[in-house]
């Protein structure tokens, strides 16, 4: 499942936090990268435990928990800290598959990374180029979004980053351990979920408003891992 989760940050907020990024002390992305991940990446990142990056992550985090689509979307267990990304000059990151685990920053505690999630903080004219660019069996699907909105997708996906020609591209990226290990899983209980929603809305009354949530909580109830 593709995922468009629109003005996660207002227009504003988001040229507030451009404005901070633009001032940021950035450094070559590919210490980041696994071996074959540094033979296709060329950009520049935040380090994780740089000020700046922790405060604007935490915002994102802050952000996330009130946002009804994502925790819908997602059902998270565990968030990692979100990082930053810049690309200009023709910068860009080739297909690549992300790592299955990561390790969470000053924590003994691994994550798998059942999900990964890109906020885009330029607006989307200007600058050429950037599309994310996600991979799955139905072909490929090119995302550029304004800034402020950000995409969610399945963490096996193959994606890549193209190149920036003109102009410059900043967003954050993390990663999602969801409750749910299963992609498939996931989309269906999030469609059943804004049915559920949109049934109440439309008919409040009705008995199948709470006969169907309670499928849906023991849908989860079956397959969450805890």
């Amino acid at each position: 499942m593709l995922l468009e989760i629109p003005e996660l940050f207002t227009s504003a907020e988001a040229a507030q936090i451009r404005s901070l990024l633009e001032q940021a002390n950035w450094r070559d992305g590919k210490s980041t990268a696994g071996e074959l991940s540094a033979q296709v990446k060329q950009n520049a990142q935040l380090p994780q435990d740089d000020p700046l990056a922790v405060e604007l992550g935490n915002r994102i985090l802050e952000r996330l928990g009130q946002n009804a689509v994502f925790m819908s979307a997602a059902l998270p267990r565990r968030i990692l800290p979100p990082m930053f990304n810049r690309y200009t000059g023709g910068q860009s990151f080739g297909f690549h598959v992300d790592n299955a685990v990561r390790h969470i920053p000053g924590q003994p505690e691994r994550l798998r990374t059942d999900l990964s999630m890109t906020v885009f903080f330029a607006e989307p004219e200007t600058y050429d180029g950037g599309e994310l660019v996600v991979r799955d069996t139905y072909g490929d699907h090119e995302v550029k979004l304004p800034a402020g909105s950000a995409v969610l997708y399945p963490g096996t996906s193959l994606h890549e980053v193209r190149p920036v020609t003109r102009g410059v591209r900043l967003a954050s990226f993390f990663w999602i351990q969801s409750l749910l290990r299963a992609d498939s899983h996931r989309s269906l209980l999030f469609e059943m979920d804004v049915a559920i929603q949109r049934l109440a809305r439309e008919q409040p009354n009705h008995p199948s408003v709470l006969e169907l949530t309670n499928v849906y909580h023991n849908l989860v109830r079956q397959w969450a891992e805890i």
